[in-house]
């Protein structure tokens, strides 16, 4: 008997794989899209490109390009394990840490925020808006130099501080309107980091990198910033430096690599790894006050057209760093382009999901996607500081 409970025990502790199991694909497979793909890459991206194209499908890469100078200074090369950081495309991960919260029981969606950061003014916004950003926060970049220097280090904690301090409205009511915003997410991290009393560097890799096997991949917290990382480079190849906001992580600051996102994507098709109900929430839109086939789940965005498979993505674009992320999950296929030399030719990478299947065709970059205009969002801001510094 008790050897019996001995070996059930050891049952117990033995983990079931976060990867789902995908059919091999056919041989036919990769000699039928190869030439396609080839040919978008050679024609559209190859000229002048710097960094990493991966297509897979069923978690089997197809097709892989690695191309480039990760930094100057120090002459790294980038291959298929050289780290870059991937801007807004961090926002996936951020948003797959606090759903693998909700998950485990730690954290509800739709609990007001003030459970977990009891010090912010703001009243009825909960995580769920946070994550699909419809709560009207004001945007942290838009803060003025006179509230916070250029030569000084702005953290996540340092925005709420200053959201209060300055009694900076809302864009809009909570959950009235879409906004994307990058405060939402920075926002997200500290209420990980509240909830588990890790830091959110630590928590991702713990969570997320660990268990999946991205071994190239970290959470910057600013600590990291130094001549030796991979570095971004404007249009002109010129070298782009390093700003107070780049200790703010959440809404930015993963490093890692196109490898390590397609893992990354095949873990979500798995039950093991998020849950079948939380993953209906992650892949759905929540804003439809407007027309257009635009939209923003948790953590993906969404290209929508009735008659055709959802597009599933997040593009990032901060300094010189561009790329995007594409889900094709009606299809199983994974799209990576990342860029740390400034360039928009890894916004045009949807292109290829017509070759596989019935996706919308729409530009990944549209302006008419928020609907808080750049020029009002600083306005409603300065005005802010105004008033406070009025009295």
């Amino acid at each position: 008997m008790k050897v019996a409970q001995k070996n059930n025990s050891q049952a117990k502790e033995v983990k079931q794989s976060p990867f789902p199991v995908f059919h091999k694909l056919p041989e036919s497979f990769v000699p039928r899209y190869y030439d396609s793909i080839s040919k978008f890459y050679r024609d559209r991206i190859a000229p002048d490109f710097n960094g990493m194209f991966l297509v897979a499908k069923n978690g089997e890469i197809v097709y892989e390009r690695y191309k480039g100078t990760a930094n100057k200074q120090y002459d790294k090369r980038i291959d298929k394990h050289t780290p870059l950081h991937v801007a807004s495309i961090s926002k996936v991960v951020t948003a797959m840490v606090i759903c693998k919260l909700a998950d485990s029981g730690e954290l509800v969606l739709d609990k007001d925020i003030r459970s977990y950061l009891p010090e912010i003014m703001y009243e009825g916004i909960t995580v769920r808006m946070l994550l699909n950003h419809r709560s009207g926060i004001p945007y942290y970049g838009y803060f003025p130099y006179s509230i916070w220097p250029a030569d000084k280090a702005l953290t996540n904690q340092k925005i709420v501080q200053l959201l209060n301090q300055y009694k900076m409205p809302l864009y809009f009511p909570p959950n009235s309107q879409f906004s994307y915003c990058n405060t939402n997410y920075a926002l997200l991290a500290l209420i990980a980091e509240r909830i588990s009393h890790k830091k959110f560097p630590i928590l991702a890799r713990e969570l997320i990198f660990e268990p999946l096997g991205m071994t190239d991949s970290f959470i910057n917290d600013g600590s990291q910033n130094s001549d030796s990382l991979s570095r971004s480079y404007d249009s002109r190849n010129r070298l782009e430096p390093f700003t107070n906001l780049d200790g703010i992580y959440g809404d930015k600051n993963l490093y890692t690599t196109a490898r390590d996102l397609l893992k990354l994507d095949k873990a979500t098709y798995s039950p093991v790894f998020l849950s079948d109900s939380i993953k209906k929430e992650m892949f759905r839109g929540y804003s439809y006050e407007r027309k257009g086939k635009s939209n923003y789940g948790l953590g993906y965005r969404l290209r929508e057209d009735q008659g055709k498979s959802t597009l599933f993505f997040h593009t990032g674009w901060w300094h010189g760093n561009t790329g995007c992320y594409a889900s094709l999950r009606q299809d199983t296929i994974c799209m990576v382009i990342i860029s740390n030399h400034y360039t928009r030719k890894v916004f045009a990478i949807n292109r290829l999901s017509t070759l596989f299947g019935n996706y919308p065709y729409e530009p990944l970059i549209d302006t008419k996607e928020n609907f808080v205009q750049p020029e009002a969002a600083k306005t409603h801001v300065d005005q802010a500081v105004n008033r406070k510094k009025r009295g």
